[in-house]
């Protein structure tokens, strides 16, 4: 599992190409969100990780302003809500992704609306960065952490512990119902991502996945893409592996536990009913 979790990472390098400038970053994000428009998303949180496009002398601060202007021209145009999730990554030391933190913090509310944890999840447990999501709570920066993907209960528990307000992914619930129980207590929300737990081996089919059970235990499961480039996919194809009973729910949820305020969830719950 480990393996094909490490496979799908290399991936990434290729398009990280395209990131490293201000035009492709600004571009990319633009992009992005006017493709989704044409896909009837109307609220959308894009994950990136600023520190993976500083290879070629861009700062931290000129990579976040530089996406977080082409959400804004997405939204202007295409009449997306959209920000940003700044990624820290786990191959990356402490120091470096508390110097992002501290870039990102002046964003949040502006463009940025959250923090995540991602990468080889197995390799580099969520206990070794518990500085950085202490910082984030003294700031009030909400956080998500890729967590379970590759079976790992423990990176889970770290995640709930620490105050994540959802999990990315979160497979390996599957095996805890102590931790489903605790997940529902707190209303924490469930990020699954099908095409992608099926390319990583987190599952074998969609025969064994636990989306369903999850959410037949109340948890506040949502359905996500992963990588739209990467995993070739977008949101209505992940949506597709499951009826409108379930696709329905999901969206309730993923309103539920959006980082974002009130008044946007109200109008979003709006397009539902």
């Amino acid at each position: 599992m480990l393996y094909y979790l490490f496979e799908y990472l290399e991936k990434f390098d290729l398009p990280l190409l395209c990131l490293q400038t201000k035009e492709g970053l600004f571009r990319a994000a633009y992009e992005l969100v006017r493709d989704v428009s044409r896909e009837n998303v109307k609220y959308i949180e894009v994950r990136f990780a600023p520190m993976l496009s500083i290879s070629q002398g861009l700062t931290c601060e000129e990579v976040i302003a530089s996406v977080v202007e082409g959400l804004k021209e997405g939204e202007k145009k295409h009449g997306v809500y959209a920000s940003a999730i700044v990624c820290a990554m786990r191959h990356h030391s402490l120091e470096q992704n508390l110097e992002m933190l501290e870039v990102a913090r002046s964003y949040v509310g502006n463009g940025v609306c959250a923090l995540d944890l991602a990468g080889d999840e197995s390799a580099f447990p969520t206990s070794q960065f518990r500085p950085l999501f202490k910082k984030a709570t003294e700031w009030g920066i909400p956080f998500t952490i890729h967590s379970g993907e590759t079976g790992n209960v423990d990176n889970i528990q770290e995640a709930i512990d620490l105050g994540a307000k959802r999990l990315g992914h979160g497979i390996a619930l599957e095996k805890s119902s102590k931790l489903r129980a605790l997940c529902k207590e707190k209303g924490i929300g469930i990020e699954m991502c099908p095409t992608s737990n099926l390319q990583t081996k987190a599952v074998d089919n969609m025969e064994d996945y636990p989306l369903e059970m999850f959410l037949r235990e109340g948890l506040l499961v949502s359905i996500h893409t992963d990588n739209r480039t990467v995993s070739g996919t977008d949101l209505q194809k992940e949506q597709a592996y499951f009826d409108n009973r379930v696709v329905e729910i999901c969206t309730r949820n993923a309103i539920e536990t959006a980082f974002t305020t009130e008044k946007i969830k109200e109008e979003l719950r709006g397009h539902l009913s």
